[in-house]
């Protein structure tokens, strides 16, 4: 199993300098890399604070340039946002800007927010037909000459300026959490990236056994590599849990504000809807959430990846931009890097 990182600059005060939370940010990319992670991801998200990330290529060729070894991955790019025309041009220049180390991520799209703004109100429930359709066409046109007359998109033969660097192209990864995505994703021969959100552990497992019925129902399809994201949260002392556990709650109020755009968003900055109207309100108690997140102990860490990992997760992301204090991100990869990841390369060799 391989460890990743998701990471994003975020304000939740107008108060926080964007420089400070630039530069913060970069101080983790750096030490991601020189820690040894395998890939660093970063979202796709438009007129939010907590979020700050209109355009990944930019971010990612930024990382390229102050990292050597680690992978730099989209995760996601909204596909209803995009013309696949200028996807597969942006992405391909991203892949030789990092020297071919882009790994692309596409979905369909979580904040109904968003979709009010920038896909002119759909729901974003029907971002996966455009999800569906965006995916071959890149591929298409990252090949060569190309035209497509489909149900979202129509353009005359085209092709990809510039075509990737890696060959045939870069990976491509879907996020998936309905069945109906795995499967599609695993018969077009992209890799899967899943999230159980807020959701128990036993969403874990759920996931995973989506995962595996996507692959018996299409033996015929080489196995894609299955990435599984969760908030996380390393600290020497047990009694630390809960500090993350409450950021945690409040983050996933904001989150729900927008997926569902039941809350206000004043000069972007969403406000955190109360728990009468959270969607599965048992989530948000306490010890549910320090349970099913990353959040221990390098010890506790341990245990619970080995449920990752017995459940058939090739990369595991460690999302540590829930508001977090920097110190305590710095000190999360820290560990990590010191007292997680050599567990699990000992038990490689």
């Amino acid at each position: 199993m391989k460890f990743s990182l998701s990471l994003h600059m975020e304000r939740f005060s107008p108060n926080k300098d964007m420089m400070e939370v630039k530069n913060n940010l970069l101080s983790l990319v750096r030490m991601a890399d020189e820690g040894g992670f395998h890939t660093l991801w970063t979202p796709e998200h438009h007129t939010i604070e907590f979020m700050i990330s209109p355009n990944p290529f930019c971010i990612l060729t930024w990382w390229g340039d102050h990292t050597a070894r680690v992978r730099l991955g989209a995760a996601t790019i909204v596909a209803p946002y995009w013309n696949p025309l200028r996807l597969a041009g942006e992405a391909a220049m991203c892949d030789h800007l990092t020297n071919g180390r882009l790994e692309l991520g596409i979905g369909r799209g979580a904040f109904q927010y968003e979709f009010d703004r920038l896909a002119g109100g759909l729901p974003q429930q029907q971002g996966g037909a455009h999800m569906r359709e965006i995916v071959p066409a890149v591929i298409e046109l990252w090949k060569g000459n190309y035209a497509h007359n489909g149900e979202i998109w129509s353009f005359p033969t085209s092709t990809s300026v510039p075509k990737p660097l890696q060959q045939p192209h870069p990976s491509i990864w879907v996020a998936a959490r309905d069945p109906n995505t795995f499967d599609w994703a695993v018969k077009v021969g992209a890799n899967i990236m899943a999230t159980p959100l807020s959701s128990p552990m036993a969403e874990v497992i759920n996931l995973a056994n989506k995962f595996r019925k996507a692959m018996a129902d299409n033996p015929q399809v080489p196995r894609p590599k299955f990435l599984m994201l969760r908030r996380s949260c390393v600290y020497e002392r047990p009694e630390d849990w809960d500090v993350p556990v409450k950021l945690s709650i409040d983050y996933g109020r904001s989150f729900e504000s927008l997926f569902h755009n039941i809350g206000k968003v004043d000069n972007g900055f969403p406000e955190k809807v109360s728990y009468d109207t959270v969607v599965n309100r048992a989530n948000y108690d306490p010890e549910v959430v320090r349970e099913a997140m990353l959040f221990g102990t390098p010890d506790e860490i341990i245990k619970k990846l080995d449920v990752y990992d017995a459940a058939g997760v090739d990369e595991m992301v460690l999302g540590i931009c829930f508001n977090t204090p920097f110190e305590m991100q710095k000190k999360t990869i820290e560990l990590f890097v010191r007292e997680v990841m050599p567990e699990f390369a000992h038990r490689a060799k």
